[in-house]
């Protein structure tokens, strides 16, 4: 079983470059499928998630090939709309095939997506909107049959910001007929940023950024190369990484209008911050301070992906805090993990309370979905002794090489093979 090592009590400093961003990358790679041509992507992030789309793609009859960050993609042969259920039962993103197929090919037959076990992320909102915009759907056997004679621009309403619908609904309303106006669409950089990159393939998207979001469908798009922003989350991650540990970081690339919220925290927990443009130092050896109630949710709010690293940070808080969840259920799997390590958290459907202790203890622990695996990574960065975190597969799945990064940082951590 593929696993991490890290021997904690050591504070991190040093200065890394912040990845291409996992979650807007990933429909990005999607909407290449609606241009029967050339699309060239710079600063891809080589991680897991995205050798899953591009093996879909593969397997859909597109060229796909690697030039050290770049990913070049070749649309032109894309003959099949048959998802194929072994990566797509791995792949939480796979659903937004569903709007590039229907755009490209009228039809698609995609399985039921995969990803983190983090509680039920029902796909309803994307069946209704397809439905309003002219698609026929079937649901046969954890397989979506959809076929349409041609997508209708439609005003669609989502009763809630929903990320992935948001983007699929955007990759189908491209080449429609006609104009789609998305309400209460979701409103996060990763959206911003597929908008971005599809205009820049010509297509006619306003709004984005907002929650009213105008597609006006165009005949047909063309070849472009577009260079992928940073990773906030991961971005993220390594700011509460430094907070953990006591330690004094810079991050370059660092996306620092996407994740005010966590500089705000991190400055009331007591790190002192600096940025500009690209230049993001954390300076967190005087940290500590609790968080008395914070609660995620949908951008600009405070990010569910970034609650599970921070639960690990205030598990060494002077003082108590509490964590609501509002995006997801059952996203506190990690707590037991940490109260392995000496930590006192308690959980209830919503809430995480945590009282902070003088010190965490280096264990054996599993990680059970990529964002509880970067928590347990900080923890072990806490922890005296020695922790052995399994399932690195899960981390990989959104970050590059957590390994690399934080031992350029000054970590003693390796990735290793654990035996059961």
């Amino acid at each position: 079983m593929d696993g991490i090592k890290v021997l904690g009590g050591h504070p991190l400093h040093g200065e890394i470059a912040i990845q291409g961003s996992k979650n807007a990358i990933l429909p990005i790679i999607a909407g290449t499928l609606l241009h029967d041509g050339i699309t060239v992507l710079h600063n891809c992030p080589k991680i897991l998630d995205v050798m899953y789309m591009v093996e879909i793609l593969k397997q859909l009859g597109c060229r796909v090939c690697w030039k050290d960050d770049t990913l070049v993609i070749d649309a032109s042969c894309l003959d099949c709309c048959e998802v194929p259920a072994d990566h797509a039962g791995k792949l939480r993103s796979s659903i937004i095939l569903l709007g590039s197929l229907l755009g490209r090919h009228r039809e698609a037959h995609v399985p039921y997506p995969g990803g983190c076990t983090i509680g039920a992320r029902p796909i309803d909102l994307h069946l209704e909107a397809f439905r309003q915009m002219g698609v026929c759907i079937e649901e046969q056997e954890g397989l979506l049959l959809a076929q349409t004679k041609g997508l209708c621009g439609a005003r669609i309403h989502l009763r809630f910001p929903s990320v992935g619908a948001t983007e699929n609904i955007i990759l189908g309303a491209v080449l429609a007929d006609g104009t789609t106006v998305l309400t209460g669409a979701a409103r996060e950089p990763e959206i911003v940023e597929l908008a971005v990159f599809l205009n820049k393939k010509g297509a006619r998207i306003t709004g984005m950024g907002s929650d009213c979001i105008c597609i006006r469908g165009v005949d047909r798009l063309h070849d472009s190369e577009y260079t992928m922003g940073p990773d906030r989350i991961v971005a993220g991650t390594y700011v509460l990484a430094a907070l953990g540990s006591r330690g004094c970081v810079t991050l370059w690339n660092a996306p620092v209008d996407q994740i005010k919220n966590i500089l705000y925290l991190s400055g009331k927990m007591g790190a002192s911050l600096r940025w500009n443009r690209n230049c993001l130092r954390v300076d967190a050896r005087r940290a500590g301070a609790p968080v008395p109630f914070i609660e995620t949710n949908p951008y600009p709010g405070f990010p569910t992906d970034l609650q599970s690293q921070l639960m690990a940070v205030l598990c060494m808080a002077k003082g108590k805090s509490c964590i609501r969840e509002t995006v997801f259920e059952a996203r506190f799997h990690v707590a037991e993990e940490l109260n392995r390590m000496g930590a006192r958290v308690l959980t209830n459907s919503m809430e995480a309370h945590i009282e902070g202790v003088d010190r965490l203890t280096g264990c054996d622990v599993k990680a059970s979905e990529l964002r509880g695996g970067a928590a347990l990574t900080i923890a072990g960065l806490m922890a005296e002794g020695v922790t052995r975190i399994s399932n690195k597969h899960f981390i990989d799945r959104g970050y590059v090489d957590i390994c690399e990064d934080l031992k350029a940082l000054g970590a003693r951590i390796s990735p290793i093979e654990i035996t059961e």
